[in-house]
């Protein structure tokens, strides 16, 4: 008697663990079957016929060796200049303001403004030397101004130089210039004639 109630036991046992198992394996094949649902791959958006937006970029760059800060300020057609102080206007952001080594993990020395849209007109960029911990005369610094046309994907170079600041305080035009609609530079728009941004701006 007590070993048919043994045999009964196991087999009850082994029923439960067929019917577990069982169960197990039916969840896990409706998962395996509902995965590719759960979350579909992305579609494309459909961007037949959608202009990308055109853009100007402006950078500045002076040498990484040099604990000096140098602002970048540029004026877009009809809107106010951005620089350190007004990082942002309808048309231009000041994506970065290099404060030299203060508070900048890295030794590169840079700024840049990047502009939502190519509104025709007049374009100004300056350089204002805040501060030169350094106290090495001048600082050299290049400066590039590139265009995507609104209808393209490629930035193509515009302008560079490369100017010297003689001291703290100083405020130059590197550029100013005209673009047309499509991000055409205008050809004798090109000078440097003195057009205060961040002095000349209203507080």
């Amino acid at each position: 008697m007590q070993a048919l109630d043994q045999f009964e036991e196991d087999d009850a046992g082994t029923v439960f663990r067929d019917v577990i198992t069982l169960a197990l394996c039916g969840f896990v094949a409706v998962v395996i079957l509902l995965l590719p649902h759960i979350r579909p791959e992305a579609k494309q958006a459909d961007t037949a016929g959608v202009a990308a937006p055109g853009n100007v970029m402006v950078e500045a760059r002076w040498p990484d060796e040099l604990d000096a800060d140098v602002d970048l300020w540029v004026e877009a057609p009809g809107d106010v200049p951005v620089g350190y102080s007004n990082k942002s206007g309808v048309i231009f952001n000041l994506l970065r303001d290099d404060l030299g080594r203060n508070a900048d993990p890295t030794k590169l020395n840079y700024e840049a403004s990047y502009s939502r849209g190519i509104p025709p007109g007049e374009y100004a960029v300056n350089l204002h030397l805040y501060r030169n911990k350094a106290m090495v005369f001048p600082v050299p610094v290049t400066v590039v101004v590139s265009a995507k046309r609104p209808d393209g994907d490629n930035a193509r170079q515009l302008l560079a130089t490369t100017v010297q600041l003689d001291r703290e305080g100083q405020e130059l035009t590197v550029f100013r210039f005209k673009l047309t609609e499509s991000g055409e530079l205008v050809g004798d728009s090109v000078h440097s004639l003195y057009k205060p941004l961040r002095s000349g701006r209203k507080s």
